[in-house]
């Protein structure tokens, strides 16, 4: 049987819709706002970086007044829809860090490592049940090319401190049975995995004992200045407070500078049915880490709790004018592409189905990483951009904003990632243009062995360029 024939049986029964918040033991809705309310503190979404907003502003001050407002349910977003990876990195990654801001590594590397411990210390406090484990991580080569990058980049990871093994094809395939690797990148520091959905409704609850105010089907459609005060306008109600932190990420909200920095790009995942004791010993993967490979168009993937595998990347798409429709979180052409690939790095595993299909908008910055910025004469403070490492990052980027919207002098807020904002994006049709051309130029560099060519390589000199 063709690979092509597998995976389009295997996608058949897949049901559109996130796995991870597919289940009957989600929490029930917060209320929605229907009244005018006030608070200290406006925080404006309800994901990873609006609850841990929250979370952190009242165990710096208990007692003061925070409400949280978001436009679906908490986690609707990114914060429940990506692949559960909970990195130290600040910067998507130690080598895009190096490129950016080289001198600032140590400082970074130290920040990220401090910030993924409190992220577990949290979970521990508040008794978070979220599968939360510390892991390994294994960057894998299935192309020649691919051991040159994962030689160059043992050597980068040995020099900022990280705990790293280089791997023959015998060695990887040792680890997780692939016919296609030829080599691995093992870091057994600072990385973790972790059920996304349970890890932002257990946030939730921890915000809410420490006195959070939640809001759910409650968007922000406008802000205006009240006295010395902010008014958060929803449909059908208003909050009334002296500083606002907007967490919305690639989702639209009421400050406009945002949309300069910041594109929603599309991201697709897959879930298989959970595999059999055959199958497991058909793949080993016994210590259950973290695997992507190192393409420019990777996926990454991982096994769950219950023995699936999250299968998830490689095509990363952008929708003009900055695209973002419930519709475009299936794409037959990209999930059909992942599920082929699925099969091809896992032929032992014919007949293993998918359950669950779906994507969602990451957001991205010509630097890869989370920008902020202030409003409103420093009353309001926005972060946004995490471009795939929100996961861990999002709690660094609320207490940067919480710093800013307190008009803290911090070392955070002195950081140059903190206090120079990337290039912004163009406007259209350009910024589409530019997005297509540069998406085809990387499916090239994959084709010719990883050659970034002269649009690429024009890019990398500019230190900027698009990724997901």
């Amino acid at each position: 049987m063709a690979t092509n024939s597998w995976a389009q049986r295997a996608l058949a029964g897949a049901k559109p819709a996130v796995f991870w918040s597919d289940r009957a033991d989600a929490p029930a809705p917060a209320p929605t706002l229907r009244r005018p309310d006030t608070a200290d503190l406006t925080v404006v979404g309800g994901g990873f970086t609006g609850l841990w907003a929250a979370i952190q502003a009242l165990e710096d001050q208990p007692g003061i007044r925070v409400v949280v407002l978001e436009s679906d349910r908490c986690g609707f977003g990114a914060s429940s829809r990506n692949g559960g990876f909970c990195d130290s990195s600040l910067t998507h990654g130690l080598e895009n860090g190096l490129a950016h801001w080289p001198t600032a590594t140590e400082t970074l590397l130290r920040l990220g490592r401090a910030n993924l411990d409190a992220i577990e210390a949290t979970i521990e406090r508040h008794q978070i049940s979220a599968d939360f484990r510390r892991t390994h991580e294994i960057g894998v080569a299935t192309e020649a090319w691919h051991l040159d990058e994962l030689a160059e980049s043992l050597a980068t990871h040995r020099a900022a401190g990280n705990d790293m093994e280089l791997l023959d094809a015998q060695g990887t395939r040792s680890r997780v049975n692939s016919p296609t690797y030829l080599g691995g990148l093992v870091r057994r520091n600072d990385t973790s995995l972790v059920d996304p959905a349970r890890l932002c409704w257990g946030l939730r609850t921890a915000a809410e004992s420490l006195g959070a105010r939640i809001y759910e089907r409650s968007p922000a459609t406008g802000i205006s200045r009240d006295g010395t005060a902010l008014n958060v306008v929803t449909p059908e109600g208003s909050v009334r407070s002296e500083r606002v932190v907007m967490a919305t990420n690639a989702y639209p909200n009421p400050v406009s500078r945002q949309r300069r920095y910041v594109i929603p790009v599309y991201d697709h995942v897959l879930m298989s049915e959970p595999l059999n004791a055959q199958q497991l010993t058909a793949i080993g993967w016994e210590g259950r880490e973290g695997v992507g490979d190192v393409s420019n168009q990777f996926h990454y993937y991982r096994m769950t709790e219950d023995d699936r595998i999250l299968w998830g990347g490689y095509d990363a798409t952008y929708h003009y004018g900055n695209g973002l429709d419930p519709k475009h979180d299936q794409s037959e052409e990209t999930h059909s592409a992942l599920a082929e690939h699925f099969f091809a790095t896992f032929p032992q595993l014919e007949g293993v189905g998918f359950s669950h299909r779906w994507g969602g908008p990451i957001a991205t910055t010509t630097k890869f990483s989370a920008t902020w910025g202030t409003s409103h004469q420093g009353r309001l403070a926005w972060v946004a951009g995490y471009t795939g490492l929100g996961v861990g990052a999002s709690r660094f980027g609320a207490r940067v904003a919480l710093d800013l919207v307190q008009g803290r002098t911090t070392e955070l807020t002195e950081l140059e990632m903190v206090r120079k904002k990337p290039l912004p994006f163009p406007p259209e049709p350009v910024r589409w243009a530019g997005v297509q051309l540069t998406r085809r130029a990387i499916q090239r560099a994959d084709r010719r062995d990883g050659k970034r060519g002269p649009w690429l390589s024009l890019l990398d000199r500019f230190g900027v360029g698009f990724d997901s």
